[in-house]
């Protein structure tokens, strides 16, 4: 009935006069008592039916509404069932502290970042102070190679360091010559202790033989015996020779390395002072004077202390040189001469007066010695 109506009133023609007003339609009450019962008789509208399709598909494309409401109610209702009551501890929580939920820095988080912080700034400015001083030094450096600057000289200091540093070249050849020696001479011993052993197995093997055979082997023996004792001072004479060049004389050098920087770092505020001093003098120079003059002082005492300091350690240096040398070159001397006069009873006297000590089993008696 109700789709009768709808399609009567949607096909009806409603006429129209010349000045635009709608007429009197014959049967106004009666469509309009139609259309009252439809809409008290019609289907309720928080029942009615969503068409996913087009006009005329098929039904099965239609979704009631209330379905989808009793979806939202639902929902509605599980999220209240997993909220927690009113008088959880959470909730009570989260009502009387509503900030506190949100991250806030602590104090010693705060301290730490200006830990940090100062680190930082402090590295900074060691970086600024490293850079300034850098440039200062490479333009000194650079003005007297092309012999554009000046730079502080100690003449009779400089003729020291000098006369070190070649004697440091010529004892590290002396050095070098003992340490191949030593190789040499050791293969040598070796060589001797096989020999002596061949002959003294000969010596069992050739009974027509066997003294001639033994004399040698002895005298290889004994041979090897000597060289050991002279292997032993000349080991002695190069680790000490070794101990005055690459530490007391390095230990030296160290010390006028970092002379010879900080002479170079005093011609460099020395000469920016002197740059300073011949400019304007006007509120901001002089600020940069009075710098400058105190960097000069700090750099001049550096400088000072720095060369008492080698000049020190120069004169001990000669001392403990002239001692140990001395005592190593008489060594050396001793035991080459009585080795190669086969005076072996001399050879152990200088070894026990220089406190020399062999290695384990150097001075093993030989064979015959043991027979």
């Amino acid at each position: 009935m109700a789709d009768s109506i709808m399609s009567k009133a949607a096909t009806m023609e409603i006429p129209i006069n010349s000045n635009g007003d709608t007429g009197s339609l014959a049967g106004d009450d009666s469509l309009e008592q139609d259309l009252q019962q439809v809409m008290v008789s019609g289907p309720n509208l928080n029942e009615t039916s969503i068409v996913s399709g087009g006009y005329g598909g098929p039904a099965g494309g239609i979704i009631p509404t209330s379905s989808i409401k009793d979806i939202r109610m639902k929902a509605r209702a599980a999220n209240v069932q997993h909220s927690p009551p009113s008088g959880h501890p959470i909730t009570s929580m989260i009502q009387q502290h509503p900030g506190s939920m949100h991250h806030s820095p602590s104090g010693s988080g705060l301290a730490s970042e200006e830990v940090a912080r100062g680190v930082a700034v402090e590295k900074l400015d060691s970086v600024k102070k490293w850079g300034i001083n850098t440039y200062k030094c490479t333009k000194q450096m650079l003005s007297e190679r092309f012999g554009r600057g000046s730079r502080t000289v100690d003449l009779e200091l400089e003729a020291q360091i000098e006369v070190l540093r070649e004697t440091k070249v010529k004892y590290e050849q002396v050095l070098r010559l003992a340490t191949a020696l030593i190789s040499h001479f050791n293969n040598m011993v070796q060589t001797q202790q096989a020999l002596g052993d061949s002959f003294a197995d000969l010596s069992q093997k050739s009974p027509e033989l066997q003294d001639e055979f033994g004399y040698n082997a002895e005298t290889q023996k004994l041979l090897c015996k000597n060289g050991d004792s002279l292997l032993g001072a000349i080991n002695f004479f190069v680790c000490s020779i070794n101990t005055l060049i690459n530490k007391t004389m390095e230990d030296t050098l160290l010390t006028i390395r970092l002379y010879e920087a900080a002479r170079l770092e005093f011609d460099a505020y020395r000469s920016d002072l002197e740059e300073l001093s011949l400019g304007p003098r006007d509120a901001a120079a002089a600020m940069r004077i009075d710098a400058a003059q105190q960097d000069y002082h700090l750099h001049r005492d550096k400088y000072e202390r720095l060369r008492s300091d080698v000049t020190i350690k120069l004169k001990f240096l000669e001392e403990n040189k002239v001692k140990v040398m001395h005592k190593q070159l008489l060594l050396f001397h001793n035991a080459i001469s009585a080795y190669f006069a086969g005076n072996q009873q001399q050879l152990e006297q200088t070894l026990v007066q220089f406190n020399v000590k062999l290695k384990p089993g150097a001075d093993k008696p030989s064979w015959l010695e043991e027979q």
